[in-house]
């Protein structure tokens, strides 16, 4: 699990600025950048075009990965898949995380456990709601869209109060779905937070706010790596820290649009 309050200190020996962790899918991962900046000038540095192709790679890896799994995957085999592959990403995810990993061959390995296990998790949710996979997807790139379009015309500001808080409130969150998901592997129930009760509908759309939130985070973060001056390489955090949230969202909005939908 992440701490729940920034992680102060420099990006590398120049560049003295807050690092901070950052919750990733379902608020389970954190990461900070940590690394030497380089000189200005060079090819090696971090830059906002080379962040967008590396988070558009595992976007689209992850896409790929859980169209085969949807397609190949039979119905009574999607449970076992997506809980082998959500374990499997987890410690995947926190080894990025804490290793502050920045090679491609990790990323994509992710990229990869994470698209069988939103393959499976989609499918599984489209044979009880008709419908319902295109509506997450179109919401969760709505979200994004929009909160990318405000921050770049900053009418959301990522001021460190702002990134403590949002921060703290993923962790808190992060807390609570894993009590929440042990319990539920345990009694084989799903919980007042997941049964489609006005409690579950509540803390899904808490759980959407702050998610929205995160992108803010996760686009500030890349900013001061940018300014910073840091190796191109940390671009793979930058990527990693949107693809876990668009991940997050997605699975939120595939619950909360589940409480409304009957099954078929």
């Amino acid at each position: 699990m992440k701490s729940t309050n920034p992680v102060l200190g420099r990006i590398g020996k120049a560049a003295q600025q807050p690092q901070y962790s950052v919750p990733g899918q379902g608020a389970e991962y954190g990461y900070t950048y940590q690394g030497s900046p380089v000189q200005t000038g060079t090819q090696d540095v971090m830059t906002i075009d080379d962040v967008v192709v590396k988070t558009v790679s595992l976007i689209g890896v992850t896409t790929l990965l859980a169209a085969i799994t949807w397609a190949v995957v039979p119905v009574t085999a999607l449970y076992p898949t997506f809980i082998a592959a959500m374990l499997v990403g987890l410690v995947i995810g926190l080894i990025i995380s804490f290793a502050q990993v920045t090679n491609p061959i990790v990323l994509f390995a992710y990229a990869i456990v994470e698209g069988i296990f939103l393959g499976a998790v989609s499918k599984a949710f489209e044979t009880l709601y008709d419908g319902i996979v295109v509506q997450a997807v179109i919401a969760t790139l709505s979200v994004f869209l929009i909160m990318a379009g405000l921050y770049k015309a900053k009418v959301i500001r990522a001021t460190p109060m702002f990134m403590k808080v949002v921060i703290g409130a993923a962790a808190g969150l992060a807390v609570v779905m894993l009590i929440n998901f042990v319990i539920s592997l345990a009694t084989g129930e799903p919980t007042a937070l997941r049964d489609g009760s006005p409690i579950a509908i509540g803390f899904s759309l808490i759980c959407i706010v702050v998610a929205a939130l995160m992108f803010v985070v996760n686009f500030k973060q890349i900013e001061d790596g940018i300014a910073a001056g840091l190796p191109r390489k940390y671009g793979w955090l930058g990527a990693f820290g949107i693809l876990v949230e668009l991940i997050w969202m997605y699975l939120e909005f595939l619950r909360l649009l589940s409480y409304f939908m009957g099954d078929d």
